[in-house]
């Protein structure tokens, strides 16, 4: 009988072209994620969320009520084009989300019920801008780069990592999109907080939020314009999302 051996070598060369390539691909899926992104945020307006889009919504992975399954169950039954599951400091529930909306996509028997959704890795990360806590989301990143690893852990970093322009860093890093979460909801005002996080190299903010807590949810007026305004001043991408931590998509709470 005879046995057709493959010197090591070869094969460990095999199994490395193999690894790069896949590697690769991932990027090359990445980079196409945040340009896809970046092509949606260009055309957000006060009107796009919460029955269009929406960039900020958390289960019970952190600390929102609806777990992930049943929250991309109700973005698809929304009708929703695009979303981000942005969990405090993990990307347990996008994963999952994730896992059941490919195998729906997958198992559908018609294209009719083919979802149209597209779910983007999101992240919502605690840091420090100019003395002040901070929430900043990360989007269409690699969850598996080792730059943002530090900051999946289900808990902030310590204090010296968790500077706005590390955790900036990490995200595009990863491949994502930086953007400072409702900035009328800190401690320093909009309007010293947004020009310092665009000279550390953010990506956008989140311009349309609902600082009310209203229902229906709608964005704030005025205060959204002045986001919208310093947005624009500054060169940022403009995000929208209800922030939702409860059982409905369509509301904060």
């Amino acid at each position: 009988m005879s046995v057709n051996l493959v010197p090591a070598s070869a094969s460990f060369s095999s199994l490395s072209k193999t690894w790069e390539n896949a590697q690769k691909q991932y990027v090359e899926s990445t980079a196409m994620s945040r340009s896809a992104l970046i092509q949606v945020l260009q055309g957000i307006d006060a009107d796009s969320c919460p029955t269009s889009y929406n960039f900020h919504a958390h289960t019970t992975k952190s600390d929102g009520q609806l777990d992930p399954i049943a929250l991309i169950q109700q973005a698809i039954a929304i009708g929703l084009k695009g979303l981000a599951i942005t969990d405090h400091h993990t990307t347990e529930g996008y994963q999952i989300a994730q896992h059941w909306l490919n195998h729906r996509k997958s198992h559908a028997c018609k294209p009719d019920n083919i979802p149209s959704l597209t779910l983007w890795t999101g992240v919502e990360i605690n840091a420090h801008l100019l003395e002040t806590d901070v929430h900043i989301l990360g989007y269409a990143f690699d969850p598996d780069a080792p730059s943002i690893y530090p900051y999946l852990q289900h808990h902030s970093v310590p204090r010296q990592h968790s500077g706005a322009r590390a955790v900036i860093a990490a995200i595009q890093n990863a491949g994502g999109l930086a953007v400072l979460a409702h900035p009328a909801r800190y401690r320093r005002p909009a309007a010293e907080l947004i020009p310092e996080a665009s000279r550390l190299g953010i990506d956008g903010v989140e311009v349309f939020y609902g600082y009310r807590r209203t229902n229906p949810w709608y964005p704030t007026p005025k205060i959204t314009e002045e986001i919208q305004q310093l947005a624009w001043d500054y060169n940022l991408l403009p995000t929208c999302g209800t922030d939702t931590h409860g059982l409905n998509l369509l509301v904060r709470l």
